[in-house]
């Protein structure tokens, strides 16, 4: 991955820019407050601090998801491309990935939720070790799955920095900005758990909704209207009016759809929202409305990327597009707004993350490795000194800024997507093994590191990514070893058999 260029911002006066960062900070205070508010009425079990004891209804299950996956690969690195590369990425996130995640989200959540409920499941790698009664499997699943959430995680903390810097002016550094969103997601996650995380989730997707077409229909009325504003944009890259050519070639649009579609299935904060539904048709419901609510949300984001090519404004080279369209075209106070909310939804990821991350840990790594006894009180505590270490770590290495967000987030989500078609033949394929699993884990994800760690090997081959081949080998790994070799004697596919209500 290649460093960013350096951000830019645009110079504000002093009072200004404290008017906008005591807005960005009394959000995030607000939304600290309703996670004390669910600490209050939660239960001291595991079951309930990392699933809300699966009691979670249609609206906040939607926006939970919504909000966990609104990042500052949505608000920021989204609308970048399509000032560069044009209003195309709307097609890849929106109608293909949001429509693709969605038929995943039936096809593998809907299928861990029949299993979590019967078997009591909190973590994907508990269940496939049990499954295959392999505690080094659930380690290699949970380890596998902290690794890629280390550079999210980090892409978090790199998009509010890059926030506040393009906000105040560049009157606060980078580091405070990414700072800031560290210690109140470390204070957040230690005391809220699920049901925090998941009421504030609600709030700030719905919240984020709204602001996000207000601040359009500001935009548009002030360079005078849609016609204009997309009239603007052709006239300054006739090529954004055509389809494909540029970045958006047939490889590029097929392989970011699926992998990103795939990746998210897999990660640990979206898996574990598989288990928390409180019934079937809460889960049916959600998958069913979701692509609707992406759509909501990118089309107004991606489209002031895009019109902001033919705008009178200097984005200055590594700078973020939309806080430089927003402080150029509405008010201060509503620029610091939108924001707040969205540093809010970058914080929604990182909090469901950190408390995915924990559970990983402490459940996957820690009992059946180090202390199967533990009490549910040191569980809990060791939980949260994990979050502060695990999100520490991760801001300090977003100080180095190791990429642009869309590479950083690009290089997550392909990660995590190697998992995919491994955990769907262990869902559906009886004859699936222990051995079979461990190779489609353990090749792709060797094969993957070297892409990602060796700049002399290529990612794409004419805008085909290996990640997209290397998941079709992860699936052939799979069945074939399973197919040359025996199911444990510990295994029991039995666990997996399951029918609805």
């Amino acid at each position: 991955m290649t460093a960013p260029a350096q951000l830019g911002a645009i110079p504000l006066q002093i009072g200004d820019v404290t008017v906008q960062l005591g807005i960005v900070v009394t959000y995030l205070l607000v939304a600290l407050a309703i996670g004390l508010l669910a600490y209050r009425v939660a239960e001291s079990t595991a079951e309930d601090y990392y699933l809300a004891n699966r009691s979670i209804g249609t609206l906040v299950l939607l926006f939970t998801t919504f909000a966990t996956l609104l990042s500052a690969f949505t608000f920021f690195g989204g609308p970048n491309l399509a000032y560069q590369a044009g209003p195309e990425w709307l097609i890849v996130m929106g109608a293909l990935d949001g429509v693709l995640f969605a038929v995943l989200w039936y096809v593998i959540g809907y299928k861990q939720w029949l299993i979590g409920k019967r078997n009591g499941y909190m973590t994907l790698g508990e269940m496939l070790g049990d499954r295959f009664g392999s505690p080094g499997l659930r380690a290699l699943v949970a380890g596998v799955s902290l690794m890629w959430l280390f550079p999210y995680v980090m892409l978090q903390q790199m998009g509010a920095g890059e926030a506040i810097v393009g906000l105040s002016g560049g009157a606060v550094p980078y580091w405070g900005g990414a700072a800031l969103i560290t210690a109140f997601m470390i204070a957040y996650v230690a005391l809220a758990g699920m049901r925090g995380v998941a009421w504030t989730d609600t709030v700030q997707g719905l919240f984020m909704l709204s602001i996000v077409w207000i601040a359009v229909v500001w935009v548009l009325s002030a360079v005078g209207g849609l016609e204009a504003a997309t009239g603007s944009m052709l006239a300054a890259r006739p090529d954004f009016g055509s389809f494909g050519g540029g970045l958006y070639t047939p490889g590029f649009i097929i392989s970011t759809a699926i992998t990103i579609a795939f990746g998210v299935t897999m990660f640990p904060q979206i898996n574990q929202r598989f288990f928390v539904a409180e019934s079937e048709t809460v889960l049916k419901r959600s998958f069913t409305l979701w692509p609707v609510l992406v759509l909501l949300l990118f089309v107004p984001a991606f489209m002031i990327g895009s019109w902001a090519v033919g705008m009178p404004i200097d984005v200055p080279e590594g700078a973020n597009v939309l806080p430089v369209v927003l402080n150029e075209y509405t008010p201060l106070w509503f620029a610091a707004l939108v924001i707040a909310g969205a540093m809010a939804a970058m914080m929604s990821s990182s909090d469901s993350m950190l408390l995915s991350g924990s559970s990983y840990f402490t459940r996957d790594l820690y009992r059946p490795f180090v202390n199967p006894d533990a009490s549910a009180r040191r569980e809990a505590w060791l939980a949260r000194i994990g979050v502060a270490v695990f999100a520490t770590l991760a801001f300090l290495a977003s100080l180095f800024r190791p990429g642009t967000l869309i590479e950083v987030g690009d290089t997550a989500f392909s990660g995590f997507a190697l998992l995919a078609l491994p955990v769907i033949c262990a869902l559906y394929w009886d004859r699936t093994t222990r051995d079979g699993m461990v190779v489609g884990v353990v090749v792709p994800q060797l094969l993957y590191l070297a892409l990602v760690f060796v700049p002399a090997l290529p990612r794409s081959y004419l805008g085909w990514d290996y990640a997209l081949g290397l998941m079709v080998l992860s699936a052939v790994l799979t069945v074939g070893v399973s197919l040359l070799t025996s199911p444990t004697v510990d295994g029991d596919a039995s666990r997996f058999v399951v029918t609805s209500d």
